[in-house]
Parts: structure tokens; sequence; C-alpha cells
């Protein structure tokens, strides 16, 4: 982070970072398309994941065009700036698609435990790294994408940075997008009660009070007044802390992992006849995708659960923009030995994924 700062503050030089991104995207971009290919021959066949994989492969090919050109020369430098645009925006729905790609190969072929488990290693390394490319393509297009250097809607802001944010106020912005949402479906919201303790712009904050308030509305039904939905933000020496807490009914300690497993969801999937009411969840990325935004800069996304009464979200942030370091995904035979090793069976008694009646316990 210290340096996407610097790089962006000081004299920002596209010829720099043009010489830079050429040598670092398609490093990226061949990372983890190398790890698309050890996914299922069936999953690969999907219209989806086709379409996403000649995205990958288009955009390793327009920016390996560049790799021998001039960096003095201005219209290469503003060439390669018109490309990285291009990419950025041929993959804003990769997501998606890559989504609908699992849910094709599921509906078709079924899925089993390794085939589950292999899927969810890759989907948070591929969109890890989606994560880091956008990073990359985002600051260069928005330093030197246009004339006009500075944002005037933010003009603090380095590139997608902004080094003055406070973290109270994205918390208010998140709660108000959030309470939008939730008074179109619901026709009311809960409160927000905020305490901020001596207190980095998180797209997870959004989330949490989405889930926080849609979890409220739902248990709490046609009451006419509904618990506040309540956020701390702490600032210590080596940490950034937003917790979220509702009064939801929270869950039960067996699912809090199936959480954040891609395509899962605690709320029914929308059905189209919905459309002039935006649902708050049903797609089931929320989570994981906050929890790589979280973890990108090292930080972390955890659930804290009390079943029957509500349910904490705490974002861990790293305070220094010196320990922000990128946590990347990397190929290498660690990686592959992951898809391909059969994985043996547990060596403790594995539960039903289901509560038991205990009326079978009580003839011991």
């Amino acid at each position: 982070m210290k340096q996407f700062l610097d790089f962006g503050s000081e004299n920002a030089c596209e010829k720099t970072s043009f010489t830079f991104l050429r040598q670092e995207l398609p490093v990226r971009l061949a990372n983890i398309m190398k790890e698309i290919n050890l996914l299922p021959d069936n999953l690969l066949r999907t219209p989806s994941v086709r379409l996403v994989q000649s995205w990958y492969m288009q955009s390793l090919q327009e920016i390996l065009e560049f790799k021998d050109k001039n960096a003095d020369d201005e219209k290469v430098t503003y060439d390669f700036t018109d490309a990285v645009i291009k990419i950025r925006n041929r993959h804003n729905d990769v997501i998606p698609t890559m989504a609908q790609g699992v849910v094709e190969y599921k509906e078709t072929y079924g899925t089993d435990p390794v085939v589950s488990q292999n899927v969810q290693y890759f989907l948070d390394r591929f969109y890890m790294s989606r994560i880091s490319i956008r990073m990359l393509l985002n600051q260069h297009t928005l330093l030197f994408g246009g004339k006009v250097k500075v944002n005037p809607a933010h003009p603090k802001q380095i590139g997608s940075i902004d080094p003055h944010c406070r973290v109270s106020d994205v918390v208010r912005d998140a709660y108000e997008n959030a309470r939008n949402l939730c008074d179109r479906y619901y026709m009311n919201s809960p409160e927000l009660i905020l305490e901020e303790f001596n207190g980095c712009k998180s797209k997870t904050a959004v989330v949490f009070l989405q889930n926080a308030m849609r979890a409220t509305m739902e248990l709490y039904g046609d009451a006419m007044e509904y618990p506040a939905i309540h956020a701390q933000v702490a600032l210590g020496t080596e940490d950034l802390t937003v917790k979220v807490s509702d009064r939801g009914g929270g869950v039960p300690l067996r699912k809090i992992d199936r959480l954040f497993t891609y395509t899962y969801s605690t709320a029914p999937r929308p059905s189209i006849d919905r459309s002039h009411a935006a649902p708050l969840a049903g797609y089931g990325y929320g989570l994981p995708i906050s929890r790589l935004y979280a973890r990108y800069f090292q930080g972390d996304l955890k659930l804290y659960s009390l079943e029957g009464y509500g349910t904490d979200a705490v974002i861990y942030i790293r305070a220094l923009s010196t320990e922000s370091i990128e946590r990347l995904p990397v190929y290498n035979k660690s990686a592959w030995k992951h898809y391909k090793t059969m994985h043996e069976a547990d060596d403790w008694c594995v539960p039903s994924k289901e509560p038991k009646d205990m009326t079978t316990f009580r003839s011991f």
C-alpha cells in the first residue's frame, strides 16, 4: 500500500507504470490461467468458464504486444493505457460469469466433496488474483487514463486510494446504502449506533450491514421497533478493526464455515418477478468475496455468532501502510498438488451435516 501511495503522490510517471505493468500483468494473468486449466474437464467445458478463459487469453495477448515496444514513445504509453482500460472493462463481469459456470457444472454433473473442496480452493485464489489485477489496472487508468489527473469528486484520492479516509464515514455511508435497500424491500429498517475508538475504505462494510439488517427484519417480522445495528471502529498500533453487531437471531456454529462457501446463502435466491425491489441477498458471494478484500492487504474477516441472539462480524485491516502487503496466489508445485492429490479420509469421525434427533442417544 505504501508503494502505491508513494508512486501515485510523488511525480507519478506513466512510463514507470507502463514498464512495471507490461512485466507484472502477464505474470499474474499466466499464474491464474495455469490454475484454471487444472479444474475438472467438465467444469472447463461449461460455456461460462470457457468465456472467462477467452477473456484472460485475449487480455494476456494484448499485454504481451507491448513487451518490446519503446517506453519513451508517448504513443506507445497512450496505446497501452487505452489497452488497459479495455482489459479492465472486459473483465467487469468475471465474478458472476465464473459463478454461473459453477452453477452450470453442478446442475449438469452434480458434485462431490473432493470437487467442492478444489473449486472452493480455486475460487478463493482466482478471485484474489482478480482483485490484485484490478488494483493495478485501476491505479494506472485513474492516474493516467484521462486529461484530468485529479478526480473532481475525490480530489484527495491517489488513484483508487484515499489516504485521508475516515472509516467511520465509510461505515455511515455503507449503512445508508444498506438502509436504502432495506427500506425498499421491507418498508422499514433498523437504526445504526456507531462508536469510534481512536479511530481504508472497505467494501466489506456494506455486506455486513446488509446481512445484519436482513436478519433483524426477518426475525422481528411486523414489529414496530427493531433492535439497532451496532458498529464499532477501533484503531490500535497494528490493526484497524470494524465490528458490526446485530440481534438477528444468529446462526448455529456448524453453519459458520458454510457462510464462506461460494453459492451458499442464508437467503432465498431472488426470483425474476421480484425485480421491482432489489433483494439484499441470495447469491452467496457476499461474505467470501468480502473476506478476500479484507485479506488482500493482510487483514481478515471473521464471524462470531450467538445462536438465538445475534452475530458479530469483524473486519481487521492493517493500521500501517508499510504492513499492508499484497496477498497473492502463486502457481507452483504445491498448488498443482492440491488439485491432483486425492484427499484421504479424515482421521477424525465426521459428524452429520444436520442435527440428529437426541432421542437416538438416550438408548445408551
